[in-house]
């Protein structure tokens, strides 16, 4: 049997005693249950060893293919099905299924949506901007009133901007010099004020939580691709190959930010990737046991809950591949096919494989907020500068006239 070993050198020396499980755990199951299917045909077990699963460059394959067509091997570690290779080999059985993609964390809700329109619906927004206007009609109408009898310095001019403008204060919780001298106007001005003063808790609240709550933005290659996340991946053989068999717009996309044209390439090993993804903000293409096995150990259980995978090589499950038209594939298929029903394949699996963590509780802790958290506040700021501004010119040149 040809091993493709990726992680480390030491993988030979550790294929059956559990040791050292982060590395190479495909080639490891791989080779226990070829080692069973050896013992029943009765053939005496030997394994060699590949630094990559085999790629077709200049007309000759590489690696674990090129040792199984050359006769060096009867059939080789479970790898992915490539179009090319099936004119060289052939696949029998699944021996350790496993997945290959990008695995990130899902950014914050504040990065993909203005937060500060989500808390409540278009009809609640529609219903506020009713109230301000209906409001603004009543103190207009109060302060009318006011003005027959006296007129004092901080009182209502009767105007409907200055109804408006204390109406606008109240909904942004601001105070106003203006203000009304009757009970009537009075009367409404505590109205607006204690029933604008519940909705502002209420829209703060929801704020703060969507401050906190991930998003679901990102499910697709697409959207992965146009997302502002940093896009990179394992330092390993095969990834070198997968970024460039593709030439749909998407994965060719995917591959640039990967591997940009200039520039520092971005591929990582696999503690630095790890520890990227649960900084945010960035996806890492590896197979996903040894990301998930190290997430395990380094990530919080809030921080495992927004977890998410995209298969970028969108394949079928990878199977043993055996040279085509060897005299042995009807047997090993028989022999795959009888391990996976006893049983003994699944417990493999289950032993040297770790599944994608699950998010057993959402515990609400402590977020920091950025400034990119807040850039819709920071767009209306300067929004409303600059209208001040031009204000305050419009105002200059009509006295000057």
């Amino acid at each position: 049997m040809s091993n493709v070993i990726q992680d480390s050198n030491n993988t030979r020396y550790h294929l059956e005693d559990r040791l050292e499980g982060h590395h190479d755990a495909i080639a490891k199951i791989s080779w226990m249950v070829v080692k069973l299917v050896f013992e029943m045909l009765n053939a005496t077990p030997r394994y060699i060893f590949s630094y990559r699963w085999g790629y077709k460059q200049d007309g000759r394959w590489s690696g674990m293919i090129d040792d199984i067509i050359n006769n060096r091997a009867d059939l080789g570690t479970n790898c992915a099905l490539y179009t090319e290779r099936l004119d060289v080999i052939q696949y029998t059985d699944t021996t350790a299924p496993f997945k290959v993609g990008f695995i990130f964390r899902q950014p914050p809700l504040s990065y993909v949506e203005n937060i500060f329109t989500l808390p409540f619906t278009n009809d609640v927004w529609l219903a506020i901007g009713g109230c301000v206007i209906f409001s603004t009609f009543i103190l207009y109408l109060a302060s009318k009133m006011d003005v027959k009898n006296e007129r004092r310095q901080s009182q209502l001019d009767g105007s409907i901007s200055d109804a408006l403008l204390i109406s606008i204060s109240a909904f942004s919780q601001q105070g106003c010099t203006l203000e009304p001298k009757k009970i009537s106007g009075r009367m409404t001005l505590w109205v607006i004020f204690t029933a604008l003063m519940a909705l502002y808790a209420a829209y703060s609240a929801n704020v703060v939580v969507l401050l906190q709550a991930p998003s679901n933005a990102i499910r697709t290659l697409t959207q992965l691709s146009r997302s502002k996340l940093t896009l990179a991946a394992n330092d390993v053989d095969y990834n070198h190959f997968v970024f460039g068999m593709f030439t749909d717009p998407v994965r060719v996309e995917i591959t640039k930010k990967v591997k940009p044209s200039q520039g520092k390439k971005h591929f990582y090993n696999i503690n630095e990737g790890v520890e990227r993804i649960r900084k945010g903000l960035f996806g890492f293409h590896s197979i996903v046991e040894p990301v998930y096995r190290r997430v395990e150990q380094t990530f919080l259980e809030r921080e495992k809950c927004d977890l998410v995978e995209i298969d970028f090589m969108m394949g079928l499950d990878p199977s043993v591949p055996v040279k085509k038209d060897s005299p042995y594939i009807e047997l090993f298929r028989v022999s795959f096919k009888r391990i996976r029903e006893v049983g003994l394949q699944s417990v493999l699996n289950k032993r040297l494989q770790v599944p994608k963590p699950q998010c057993t509780q959402k515990i609400t802790a402590f977020n920091s907020v950025g400034l990119l958290d807040l850039h819709p506040i920071w767009a209306l700021m300067l929004l409303g500068a600059a209208t001040a501004t031009s204000v305050l010119i419009f105002e200059i040149i009509i006295y000057k006239v």
